[in-house]
């Protein structure tokens, strides 16, 4: 089972989203496929064996979405010409809604009623066929898929709006005045609704980089080119040429490329985007390197040994990559929301035409059909589905840029409900110190076999401080272990401990109710971490460890612990504040442009124009206010 995040082109709702889901889901061989709507991503488990990139690709094309399987292609690039497009688009029909108001209010003057409409015609129709185009084109596909999105409700609140007024342009007069009816026009409302629609997706998609931005920070650290030593001469080759065996040259202020193991040379070299600590760290011959870390002194040749995409930094961004593709318990609920958003949307909107076509009077008419397009403009199913995606992205991100890597969303969303932490000792809580003649061990003091690691006590307090309860585990003996939770501040301890031991504290918590995080760094620590509600490994732990983990902390600051509990209550908080925002912005105001008030005297009602404002802003609003997090420390 192989498991690859992509990006996808094409998605611009919450129902695009869930339609990219459906379509590989449902394809032989694919596990299972998410969609991270903000990020514009989906991240795929399937057989190899049973498919492939390319049919998947084949099959999302069908439904008009575009997966960038090709790893030459820039989505950068893609993503800026896209982006380039759309304001033009926007600037068009900003343009044509400007043209349309001079009619309109009459600072053109055309005295001609049927010669001013005919003109409002020629710009709308010009304002669908340009700027407008792509959502008649994504609806229309939607159609034919049996889906539908927030193209289908833009394409067809403009649609009606456009032939009723085309309708009444050329047969209005003589159609309504028999039934006491006054004809009117609203190819303003379907110009405005366009305009603002388009301006909307372009200051989301401003926004949303901002959420993405840990991603291309850590992409960043690594150099586009390297400078190779061979046969007594060097010469400047991309990264991507580099095959392990060549030998490198980095010089004081270089970035590493790859990771490799020094040849000869001394340099001091900052590691703080790997593993956090502050300090630059002597690297002589035999010690290993690593891509996007510094040389702040010296000079050093290093043998390239993981190269691509089997860099330590490459696998720290695929890690954030897919924790961000990942989902929360919270969002999936969301999603379920959002799949029967749409034509929930568009049965309310038939009723609300109905329901004013049933009232009768001389205005029912023209009120039922721009009742019915203010129902399909103004609800949003981009806020409900960004409320979630945009702030783990944002929280993820921020963890990743204090060294904190998230496996999952689950993770990120569970952790804040800790209550009881597990911690080994060797190694979590102290250092062990390599020098000492372990054959004397029995006689040796505490001190001589390790040190408690610094900012450990701090750690532990901090931890405490959140009303979390820290339990030591140690395989040593009674008097070391005694010792070090002393010197941490740890009143629950036990020694002498096997890993059957570590997995049955964990399963006894558990049962007391209690939700439990692990921290171990060794292969005795897999199965209490399997086991805990959540796992979190030492990034200079052992591989088993890391992968087990759905957290690895880079470094040897235990700090990092209770900053990712108060990082994870300020996410869940920033997503319950955009769920609830974005369904109290459709609560509210899908009856209002039903015209509910009208029912009880009020003489006013939220128009098609001003519906797609308040759609276009509710959007940019959960973007936003994601990005909050990133200003809290």
């Amino acid at each position: 089972m192989e498991n690859k995040v992509i990006p996808v082109t094409g998605m611009m709702c919450a129902g695009c989203a869930a339609t990219v889901e459906r379509k590989l889901n449902g394809m032989d061989g694919v596990e299972k496929a998410e969609v991270n709507f903000a990020a514009r991503t989906v991240t795929i488990y399937y057989d190899p064996k049973a498919t492939n990139l390319r049919a998947m690709k084949e099959e999302l094309a069908k439904a008009g979405y575009d997966m960038i399987t090709d790893e030459q292609v820039s989505v950068d690039a893609i993503e800026r010409k896209a982006y380039r497009s759309l304001l033009k688009k926007a600037a068009v029909s900003w343009l044509l809604a400007i043209a349309a108001m001079c009619v309109s209010m009459g600072a053109v003057s055309i005295e001609n009623v049927m010669a001013a409409n005919i003109t409002m015609l020629v710009i709308a129709l010009a304002n669908m066929v340009y700027s407008g185009s792509r959502f008649y084109i994504n609806a229309w596909r939607q159609l034919i898929h049996g889906s539908a999105n927030m193209d289908t409700l833009v394409a067809m609140s403009t649609g009606i709006s456009f032939l009723f007024s085309v309708f009444n342009t050329f047969y209005g007069e003589e159609t309504w005045k028999g039934h006491g009816m006054e004809s009117h026009t609203y190819f303003d409302a379907s110009i405005m609704i366009i305009t603002f629609v388009l301006t909307g997706r372009l200051l989301e998609e401003k926004a949303k980089k901002g959420t993405a931005s840990a991603i291309k920070a850590l992409m960043e650290l690594a150099p586009k080119t390297a400078r190779v030593v061979s046969n007594g001469q060097t010469e400047d080759v991309p990264i991507a040429a580099l095959v392990r065996g060549d030998v490198i040259e980095v010089r004081q202020g270089d970035k590493v490329p790859v990771d490799g193991t020094v040849k000869e040379g001394t340099a001091y070299v900052d590691e703080s985007t790997i593993n956090g600590e502050p300090l630059p760290a002597q690297r002589t011959a035999g010690d290993k390197v690593y891509a996007g870390t510094i040389i702040r002194q010296g000079r050093v040749l290093f043998g390239a040994e993981e190269v691509g995409s089997a860099t330590m930094l490459a696998q720290i961004i695929r890690t954030v990559q897919e924790a961000q593709g990942s989902k929360a318990p919270v969002q999936r609920i969301t999603d379920r929301i959002a799949a029967v958003f749409v034509p929930a949307i568009l049965v309310i909107s038939l009723l609300t035409f109905v329901v004013w076509i049933a009232a009768g009077g001389e205005e029912s008419m023209p009120r039922a059909v721009m009742s019915a397009v203010s129902v399909l403009v103004i609800a949003c199913p981009c806020a409900l589905g960004l409320a979630t995606p945009t702030a783990l992205m944002v929280g993820i991100g921020k963890a990743a840029r204090k060294n904190i890597l998230i496996k999952d969303a689950t993770a990120l969303e569970s952790i804040r409900c800790t209550d009881a932490l597990v911690i080994d000792k060797t190694g979590t809580l102290t250092i062990p110190n390599k020098d000492a003649d372990f054959t004397k061990a029995a006689d040796m003091a505490p001190e001589e076999r390790e040190t408690l690691k610094p900012h450990a006590r701090e750690a532990i307090e901090m931890l405490k401080a959140e009303g979390i309860e820290v339990y030591m585990m140690s395989g040593d003996n009674d008097k070391a272990a005694a010792y070090w939770a002393e010197k941490a501040g740890i009143s629950n301890y036990r020694s002498k401990v096997l890993p059957g031991d570590k997995e049955e504290l964990v399963r006894t918590l558990q049962r007391e109710g209690r939700h439990v995080a692990m921290v171990g760094d060794g292969i005795n620590d897999t199965q209490a971490l399997a086991t805990a509600d959540v796992s979190i490994a030492m990034g200079k732990g052992t591989d088993i460890a890391m992968d087990v983990a759905q957290m690895t902390l880079m470094g040897t600051d235990l700090r990092r612990i209770p900053e990712a509990i108060r990082l994870s209550r300020r996410t869940i908080g920033m997503i319950r504040q955009n769920l609830f925002w974005a369904f109290i912005y459709n609560i509210v105001c899908i009856p209002l442009a039903a015209g509910i008030p009208r029912l009880f005297g009020t003489d006013w009602q939220i128009t098609p124009m001003w519906a797609s404002a308040l759609m276009a802003f509710s959007s940019i609003s959960v973007v936003l206010n994601s990005l909050r997090l990133k200003l809290k420390e």
